[in-house]
């Protein structure tokens, strides 16, 4: 497919540029690993310009009115719809995605972009009842500033407006570090910014490799007032100790290891289709996707063999193709850590019912693997590919205390037709996000985030905007009768 929409060089300040070093790095397809095309591998000294340009940008954007934000946003929300084919086609080549999943994920990711376009303008604050008879109070909400967005290659576009929709939204002013992975779907978003309107400086996007000193400079920055992440959580710890100098806002969106329990009264061809589409989208590569599935002992065997049928059905092949359902790894470090998850759990007595071998290139069998154990790596470790193990257990009471038996807190996911047991699971699993009857939950109207190491804050919903403003208190005095 010919695109405009693929771009060479970064967008700072309204204006298509490379690094100032002239250093270059190529985006390389997982599906085929044949480079696409080279983008600026900017440094500390460029992000510095954009931010420095967000910052010059951001007290006019700040001042425009609710109603104007929001038409920008909604110009921008038109273009991306208007552009899906395109967009869903340079996301699949640059991240394997398969092409249904990229479709869907353009749609999902403007998805953000139409809520805050009708957010921006219910920004209210409040009146408060005042404490003595000549004062009157008031709070209002502001913007808090410049933002920065470091998002992963996972996700390439949703990652970028679930966390830009709000702050522009807000009247925030942006600086976006995607991945080197996926630079390519960051840049054609910006040009469609720019098209739908947003001044020089307030939408700048930059492409790195130097990913540690860029981070660095993003959280160091006295000029930046936020960072928005979403990564591992051994990163966002660092990025959260280099943000304390300056005190600044963070919300992260970190590592998971979601369970996926099945009760005895699960219905099991619902459950089975919950995992599939939990465990297996983007070939197990995203953040709140299935890491261990839980099956109660008198379910156990019908939930593996028909667990294990739908598994073995799964398409592989041409990422291109709309009827492809699995495609690649992102790279060779992915698929040799799914390979290590697989080798220690068979060590320590799983059994491999369908798959676990590599395919050619970075394409990997679609797995299962029973009798896991919390002994084996894959019960601790997200594992961030095609692999699913699946453990036993007796009672609710078990269930609970092995899903809960992790430093993470992302999502979770249970299946039961007993509604007072939904309600006591769902209350007791301690995760920002639970599943009930259902493996796909994330949706621009619903907040996202964890709970534990798995961060902080949430995106998304009516309460994505909050993270992206101050309240202010104004003490009105001196109003007495005259």
């Amino acid at each position: 497919m010919e695109t405009s929409l693929i771009k060479t060089q970064a967008y700072v300040n309204g204006q298509w540029v490379g690094a100032a070093s002239g250093k270059t790095f190529d985006v390389t397809n997982p599906a085929t690993d044949k480079n696409i095309i080279s983008v600026p591998d900017m440094d500390r000294n460029d992000v510095r310009k954009a931010i420095e340009a967000a910052d010059a940008a951001w007290p006019a954007y700040r001042d425009t009115t609710a109603k104007e934000r929001s038409a920008l946003l909604r110009a921008w929300f038109n273009l991306m719809i208007t552009h899906k084919e395109e967009l869903a086609y340079i996301m699949t080549i640059e991240s394997g995605k398969v092409m249904a999943e990229s479709l869907g994920e353009v749609a999902y990711g403007a998805a953000f972009i139409e809520w805050f376009a009708e957010e921006a303008k219910r920004a209210y604050g409040d009146v408060i009842p005042p404490h003595t008879k000549d004062r009157r109070l008031v709070v209002i909400k502001q913007s808090i500033g410049v933002v920065a967005a470091i998002t992963p290659w996972n996700f390439p576009l949703a990652m970028i407006t679930r966390k830009v929709g709000p702050a522009l939204a807000a009247g925030c002013t942006v600086v976006v570090k995607p991945p080197s992975e996926t630079p390519l779907t960051a840049l054609a978003i910006s040009y469609l910014a720019e098209k739908a309107g947003f001044p020089p400086g307030v939408y700048n996007t930059i492409t790195s490799t130097q990913s540690s000193e860029v981070g660095k400079e993003l959280c160091e920055h006295k000029k930046v007032r936020k960072v928005s992440f979403t990564g591992s959580t051994p990163v966002g710890k660092i990025l959260m100790q280099q943000s304390a100098s300056t005190l600044k806002k963070l919300s992260l969106e970190l590592g998971g290891n979601a369970p996926f329990i099945v009760f005895d009264d699960a219905d099991i061809d619902e459950a089975v289709k919950g995992a599939i589409v939990s465990k297996y989208r983007h070939n197990g590569q995203t953040c709140v996707c299935v890491n261990r599935v839980l099956v109660q002992n008198g379910v156990y065997d019908e939930f593996v063999v028909k667990f294990t049928k739908a598994v073995m059905e799964l398409k592989t092949g041409d990422v291109l193709q709309k009827d492809v359902q699995v495609g690649p790894l992102i790279n060779e470090k992915g698929l040799q850590k799914v390979e290590a998850h697989i080798r220690d759990a068979v060590e320590k007595g799983a059994t491999i019912t369908t798959g676990g071998k590599a395919i050619g290139g970075l394409f990997f069998q679609p797995t299962v693997l029973t009798g896991a154990t919390p002994q084996m790596l894959i019960a601790k470790e997200e594992v961030f590919g095609p692999v699913a193990p699946v453990f036993h257990f007796n009672t609710e009471a078990e269930a609970i205390q092995m899903a809960n038996d992790t430093d993470y807190g992302l999502a979770a996911y249970f299946y039961s037709k007993d509604v007072a047991r939904c309600w006591r699971v769902a209350e007791a699993l301690e995760y920002g996000m639970v599943g009930i009857n259902e493996g796909l939950i994330s949706t621009e109207v619903a907040p996202f985030g964890g709970v534990k190491e798995s961060g902080f804050g949430r995106e998304g919903s009516k309460y994505g905007m909050e993270y992206y403003m101050e309240i202010k208190y104004l003490c009105f005095g001196g109003i007495s009768n005259p």
